[in-house]
């Protein structure tokens, strides 16, 4: 998955508007603009679209953390200067302080199943010989099982 698209859904997932988006790159460490912020969720095919590097993304993911849970004592972690969807998923994990049962019913949500075994692997430390690469298909689904956990509307509450 490419970055544009992972900041686009988790807007659209928690309905961060422009300034909260702002917000969350400042908890991160580094300012964003509304300018920019709107130049990176354009859709790919708008002259204007920007895409988003890594670092800024992990700026973000790292201030939606810090939302969610406070920060962290001491020194806070500087932003990756490199993503991969393993890291991605292991920030969105912190963030909501899942425990792998919550992303396994996630996942399920999105109708993909794997074995608990599987989704541990996804977080070890890349040199362990159990480290597997988290594919985009495993993100996109947790990302829309996420989507649908969290806007879902209660069975007893009327449609508008």
């Amino acid at each position: 998955m490419n970055n544009n698209d992972i900041l686009r859904r988790i807007r659209f997932i928690f309905d961060f508007n422009d300034t909260k988006m702002m917000e969350l790159f400042t908890l991160g460490g580094e300012e964003a603009s509304r300018a920019e912020i709107s130049d990176w969720l354009k859709k790919d095919e708008d002259p204007d679209f920007k895409g988003i590097y890594d670092k800024q993304l992990a700026v973000f993911l790292s201030g939606l953390i810090i939302k969610k849970r406070g920060k962290k004592d001491g020194i806070q972690p500087p932003p990756e200067k490199k993503l991969n969807n393993n890291i991605v998923f292991r920030k969105l994990k912190i963030a909501l302080n899942l425990k792998d049962t919550d992303i396994l019913e996630i996942l399920e949500l999105a109708e993909m199943r794997i074995s608990k075994h599987e989704l541990s692997a996804f977080f070890r430390n890349p040199d362990q010989s159990q480290f597997r690469p988290c594919k985009d298909q495993v993100l996109r689904n947790f990302l829309q099982g996420l989507q649908i956990k969290l806007k879902r509307i209660p069975e007893n509450s009327e449609n508008p």
